[in-house]
């Protein structure tokens, strides 16, 4: 589904926002005041309390707002102007998990030629965390595997630019090291050492350029291997530790 042209016009407001809202919640049988106790809109229906912060950008501050009202009204939603990228990046995939763990509702308003429009993109409810831990259970698994891979800690946390030590990278240093020990050895053999069910894979995809095959199932390590082992001082002392203590 492809999003509706929005109009290019001067820089939106906050109080730009508020008509379209203001209409969609009459619309739907709300009395619609505006700034009411600090609150941007205020609506009543019955018994129930809606309050709708807006704000010109996503940001913290819009949250905490928001987060604020839900201790005196029955539902709380953000609004902004419909963004430029439209509904389908990762990154507003990522704002609207948020904005729904915070168990708030989320409007957007589009600038048409044919005028504002307001759109609820969902409605506050609560958030079920043990749903959303079942249906991520294998991106769960997949940081466990990746730990339990491990056999140190040789990164620093937050880097972006700097190289990562993964378990699979771990794993071919294990591989090279043993290599390096042994000379050539068969893949069954390094499976013997230790170096686990991956062994084969590592080594036919070749992806560092480590290793290099003198026969079927039977591989060395190349002159860039060599040079490798001195970018994995930690690592490269552990495996030969492990291999002397054997």
């Amino acid at each position: 589904m492809t999003q509706p042209k929005q109009k290019v016009s001067s820089k939106i407001t906050e109080t730009d926002l508020f008509i379209p809202i203001r209409d969609f919640l009459v619309n739907k049988g709300y009395t619609v005041h505006s700034e009411v106790k600090n609150c941007d809109i205020a609506a009543v229906k019955d018994d129930q309390l809606l309050v709708v912060e807006l704000k010109i950008n996503f940001n913290a501050t819009l949250l905490i707002q928001a987060a604020k009202r839900q201790r005196v009204a029955n539902l709380v939603y953000i609004a902004i102007p419909m963004p430029k990228t439209g509904l389908f990046s990762r990154h507003w995939k990522d704002l609207c998990y948020l904005v729904r763990r915070l168990e708030l509702g989320l409007i957007v308003v589009s600038f048409l030629p044919s005028g504002p429009r307001a759109e609820v993109i969902f409605d506050p409810k609560p958030f079920d965390r043990e749903q959303s831990q079942r249906l991520n259970k294998k991106n769960r698994g997949g940081i466990i595997s990746e730990i339990n891979g491990r056999h140190g800690d040789y990164n620093i946390g937050g880097s972006t630019r700097q190289k990562i030590m993964t378990a699979y990278k771990e794993n071919a240093v294990q591989i090279l090291c043993y290599l390096y020990k042994y000379g050539p050895l068969t893949i069954g053999r390094l499976k013997e050492l230790g170096t686990g069910p991956k062994t084969g894979v590592i080594l036919q995809k070749n992806f560092y350029g480590w290793f290099d095959r003198v026969a079927k199932g039977s591989y060395q390590i190349t002159s860039e291997g060599i040079k490798s082992l001195a970018d994995y001082p930690e690592i490269v002392a552990y495996y030969l530790e492990e291999l002397n203590q054997s």
